[in-house]
């Protein structure tokens, strides 16, 4: 099973490596030092080896960071990891604070006056330090790079090794683009930004333009590697030889070098007096550092693969297409079991994650899980990214909810669906903020909305059901997916934050509105949706883009609220559950296809 659970036994698991980290600091000459969680190539989920954030603190989540000073320590997490943190973190060492309110920024802003912090500049970007740099000035501290982490140091041979996948190519029947086209487009975005090339460090760049996947992550097929792109569409590709299969410096082509990331720094060298385009909100410090050391001009800019990557072409969109239907058909087999022998059964937490994963294990074709299952029966299902684990686990119970968010890496798409069932007979509360989810849900999927919208300006059209009964939710309503890639992409996003990045044709996000009752239960609708190219409206002036919809699985019709439905909302649920019953329908038999027909009748 590719399941994986948190089992960090103890909370002073991080805190006895404190006062190693502050035996190294000491000997640099430091009075504090940051810990982000992000590692040299900017990852969300990271191999174990850059894992450093949760060897010194225990606290394993996605997001976070800490602050080691000499007498004190801090760290910080946002409001997912509420209730992870303080269970990992040993609060007798280490404040417990909120990443987003006032964060690392406005802890440095306290530090004593005339202290020294260190950073490794290869785990900050250029835009982060920023910020902090102007925090640590305010204390009168001064903020200092480091050329050897001492957190490395004191985590010294106990540390693992970096991974060492294999590379592998990634067909065009998949990609539908050649990596030869890629680069030559590439080659020309670069041309029109006045650069002569790019350096790309984010590893989600690498695979999309050269075609390839790799296995140094979990949960996200990356290859962990660099390059540098000319704007002739040559380029260099800097990955440990150890990962090279036979096949692809072939796959590669003549016009792509691979070299050892050893010399990255000698070829940094070798573009003195170029203009080399780097993107500082996603390449460290390190690379500006150097390539200003080494005489070349740098060009701040986004990363040139950023976009083409996120809007995908019409090959990338039907392999979605297709890895949701039979993602769909593994989903109404699950949603059968937890109707039928879950019911009865009750299981725990841990048991439903493995057999969601078990279901998709049978298609065949799932190459790994897309993250590690949220599966939250009752008040667990109140904490948004809860994840099964010893210390929490529940089992189902009636009378309350089980909210199961789950997704899987298929070699044509990627997937990422969240179904809430009721266990039992739901309650009429229950029914009500379930249909207000639903409200929300609906009005995100058949929105219509011209070129240059973004998500921010698209996000209270899901919220307003429940804000006009005085409810919200405190997690974004969307979020960016990959194609055989990350399962969380950027730019785009649908959430209260501010984003300026239009929604582009191609664009997949997710459609995620939910309800969270403290202590009780948890409420999340959860779907993808792709861009439409915009279309003229029967009497409008202006073509407007849409949504389609790719993910097809059920909803728990016991908890639905038909007369808090308007008519055009009950008629989408019904025309929603018959396209899932057409499509997902033919790939099932017995009582489970039974079954489907029945949740999938017009209301």
């Amino acid at each position: 099973m590719r399941q994986s659970f948190d089992e960090t036994t103890h909370p002073s698991f991080g805190a006895k490596h404190l006062p190693l980290v502050r035996a190294r600091m000491a000997e640099q000459g430091l009075d504090g030092f940051l810990v982000p969680h992000e590692d040299e190539h900017q990852n969300e989920y990271l191999p174990e080896a850059n894992e450093r954030l949760a060897w010194l603190t225990g606290f394993s989540g996605s997001a976070g960071a800490a602050v080691v000073m000499k007498d004190r320590a801090a760290v910080f997490a946002d409001g997912r990891y509420t209730v992870q943190v303080r269970a990992q973190v040993d609060a007798a060492q280490f404040e417990i604070l909120d990443l987003v309110e006032g964060g690392v920024p406005a802890y440095l802003e306290k530090a004593p006056k005339g202290s020294v912090i260190g950073y490794d500049p290869r785990l900050h970007s250029p835009d982060a330090l920023a910020t902090l740099r102007r925090a640590a000035a305010k204390a009168g501290a001064e903020l200092k790079p480091v050329d050897v982490n001492p957190l490395d140091l004191a985590w010294g041979d106990a540390r693992p090794s970096q991974p060492t996948a294999s590379v592998v190519s990634h067909p065009d029947q998949y990609a539908g683009e050649s990596a030869a086209s890629k680069r030559k487009r590439i080659g020309a975005a670069i041309e029109a930004k006045g650069a002569d090339c790019a350096v790309l460090t984010a590893p989600a760049s690498i695979a999309w333009l050269f075609n390839i996947r790799g296995g140094d992550v979990i949960r996200t097929p990356l290859p962990l590697g660099q390059a540098i792109v000319h704007a002739n569409g040559t380029a260099k590709l800097f990955l440990d030889p150890r990962k090279m299969t036979n096949e692809l410096p072939g796959w590669l082509g003549e016009d792509v070098t691979s070299e050892n990331p050893a010399t990255i720094e000698a070829a940094l060298g070798e573009l003195k007096g170029r203009r080399v385009l780097i993107d500082p909100a996603q390449s460290s410090a390190w690379w500006f550092d150097r390539l200003e050391a080494g005489g070349a001009e740098v060009v701040g800019g986004m990363d040139p693969c950023t976009l083409p990557r996120a809007a995908k072409n019409p090959v990338e969109i039907e392999g979605s297409r297709q890895a949701h239907i039979r993602d769909g058909a593994a989903l109404a087999r699950f949603l059968h079991w937890v109707n039928t022998v879950a019911q009865e059964t009750l299981p725990d937490e841990r048991e439903v994650a493995e057999a969601l994963e078990r279901f998709r294990e049978e298609t065949g074709a799932l190459k790994d899980l897309s993250f590690d299952t949220i599966a939250g029966a009752g008040p667990n299902g109140a904490l948004p990214h809860y994840k099964p684990v010893t210390r929490t686990l529940r089992r189902m119970e009636k009378g309350s909810l089980l909210l199961v968010d789950g997704g899987g890496q298929y070699l044509d798409g990627t997937t990422d669906v969240t179904r809430t069932v009721a266990v039992g007979e739901p309650s009429a509360d229950q029914r009500r903020m379930f249909t207000l989810v639903l409200k929300g849900h609906i009005a995100m999927a058949v929105v219509r909305f011209p070129a240059g919208t973004t998500g921010h300006q698209l996000d209270a059209l899901a919220r307003l059901p429940m804000w006009m009964q005085g409810f919200d939710y405190d997690h974004g309503t969307g979020h960016g997916v990959g194609s055989y890639l990350g399962v969380h992409e950027g730019p785009q996003r649908i959430a209260k934050m501010v984003n300026t990045q239009p929604l582009l044709t191609g664009m997949i996000l997710s459609n995620e509105p939910g309800y969270y009752r403290e202590g009780h239960w948890g409420i999340r609708i959860e779907t993808l949706q792709v861009v439409t190219e915009p279309t003229a409206i029967e009497g409008g002036e202006r073509a407007m883009h849409g949504f389609e919809q790719l993910t097809f699985a059920p909803l728990d019709r016991r908890l639905i609220d038909v007369d808090l439905l308007t008519a055009d909302e009950r008629a989408y649920v019904d025309a929603y559950h018959a396209e899932t019953m057409a499509k997902v329908g033919p790939l099932l038999d017995g009582e489970v296809r039974d079954w489907l027909e029945r949740q999938c009748a017009p209301l």
